[in-house]
């Protein structure tokens, strides 16, 4: 099973950009690039919330709704690693954020489809 690792978070400022990064480690089994992806995130005491998904190969990409174009998902898959990039961070941007991995395209938001799950990264926005 993959092993994931976020990294990235950290204490910004509103206003600014900030790249998290989701390394993944499939050991011996199957490739990096035949998961579809995902990043979420959790304010303690809320639902995971879906922020953004990605094929396997790159090419599909999906978003929830009131992502106001502030949030672009990527991978590289020769260095194994998904991405997450969120332009002008707001205070409500604060909160736990996990990349998780899946065998299939679709139902995107369903956190229970996800197989694997990295122990999250923390990002706290100040004003």
């Amino acid at each position: 099973q993959v092993q994931l690792v976020e990294s990235g978070g950290g204490l910004v400022q509103a206003g600014d950009s900030l790249m998290l990064t989701c390394a993944a480690n499939t050991g011996s089994g199957r490739s990096f690039s035949t998961y579809t992806m995902g990043w979420f995130r959790r304010v303690p005491g809320k639902e995971r919330e879906f922020l953004a998904a990605i094929s396997g190969n790159g090419k599909n990409k999906y978003y929830r709704e009131s992502a106001n174009g502030r949030f672009t998902i990527s991978r590289d898959n020769a260095k194994d690693t998904l991405y997450l990039h969120i332009d002008n961070l707001i205070r409500e941007d604060t909160a736990d954020y996990y990349c998780g991995a899946k065998n299939f395209w679709g139902r995107h938001s369903d956190y229970n489809d996800y197989l694997s799950w990295g122990h999250g990264t923390w990002v706290t926005v100040s004003s």
